[in-house]
């Protein structure tokens, strides 16, 4: 499935990435740090995600109650 973000640019950096799924930064810089969040690539010391990686770690953390635990 294909994702306008992701042919528009094929990386995204931290804000950028932050935008395009409503959260800070700042959210997806601690999951970086704890190995909870979306696969990314560092280049130099630019940290890069992909579209398309982002809307499956979202669609991966599906939940029907709040009982559910993590996949």
């Amino acid at each position: 499935m294909s994702h306008p973000a992701s042919e528009q640019l094929p990386y995204l950096r931290t804000a950028e990435a932050a935008a395009l799924l409503r959260l800070s930064p700042r959210t997806l810089e601690k999951h970086r740090v704890h190995g909870t969040g979306p696969t990314y690539r560092k280049v130099g010391g630019t940290v890069l995600y992909v579209a398309d990686e982002l809307i499956g770690w979202v669609e991966a953390s599906r939940r029907k109650s709040t009982g559910e635990g993590p996949r």
